[in-house]
């Protein structure tokens, strides 16, 4: 008997998010691994507090059009230009 082939497309990283248009602070359009960077100084509860003109690469689009993702951060779109 052969085996059944798993299903592992949850671990395609190259999924097509053209559907949603995602656009920084400027209206820049942001697509998966562009570079952000804070336009202005944020607090974080958790973590070490965002400065102004940091940059954040290879981030990472996700299914919220004003949210975007960088290593274990989410970060709003509002707060950020493409860098």
């Amino acid at each position: 008997m052969a085996k059944k082939a798993k299903d592992m497309s949850w671990l395609n990283d190259d999924e097509d998010n053209s559907s949603i248009e995602v656009k920084d602070c400027n209206g820049n359009i942001l697509n998966n691994w562009d570079t952000v960077i804070a336009i202005k100084d944020l607090k974080v509860s958790w973590a070490s507090d965002i400065k102004r003109w940091d940059k954040f690469p290879k981030i990472r689009l996700t299914d919220d059009p004003e949210l975007i993702e960088s290593g274990k951060m989410v970060l709003r779109t509002e707060f950020f230009k493409k860098g």
